[in-house]
């Protein structure tokens, strides 16, 4: 291998960006535990009142939370890598499901566009030659800023 394919192959800019889940695994156990411990003692009180059948509404309430968190972090699964090479951009969308799509683009033809609508939300995209490839949808306002910024900046110094 030369020693100009070992430089285009060589990644100047890498990103993995990842869906935000603000409860992590031991925060779901307290939440679940005290779910639980709240819909039993809920459920036994009506059922020591003659109401048997709200017992069974309560295990159905917390079944059917675990299940939407359950489906919350499948979801967040997903991610998108971004990473640019001396001679490639390339994008690679990964769903909940492991799916892989590959968006590939000239660096020194593409650009980095992030809109700003009035509210402050923000999209970011990438375009060249009429293709928009909108990613990032996941990720935080400050974070497309942030992610746009550092793109922006790699592009240009592979391009320099």
């Amino acid at each position: 291998m030369s020693d100009d394919t070992a430089a285009s192959s060589k990644p100047t800019f890498r990103a993995v960006l990842t869906p935000h889940r603000s409860l992590g695994p031991k925060g779901f156990l307290i939440l679940m535990s005290l779910l639980c411990l709240i819909n039993f003692g809920t459920g036994l009180m009506f059922w020591v009142l003659g109401a048997w059948p709200v017992m069974g509404f309560c295990g159905l309430d917390v079944l059917l939370v675990y299940i939407a968190f359950r489906a919350s972090y499948r979801s967040g699964r997903a991610y998108e890598a971004v990473e640019l090479t001396a001679g490639e951009l390339v994008v690679t969308r990964v769903d909940a499901m492991g799916a892989a799509e590959r968006f590939a683009y000239n660096p020194y033809w593409v650009r980095v566009l992030l809109s700003e609508a009035v509210d402050g939300r923000t999209e970011l995209r990438l375009t060249s030659h009429g293709r928009h490839l909108v990613f990032g949808r996941f990720l935080s306002d400050d974070e497309r800023r942030e992610v746009a910024d550092a793109l922006k900046a790699a592009l240009a110094g592979v391009r320099a």
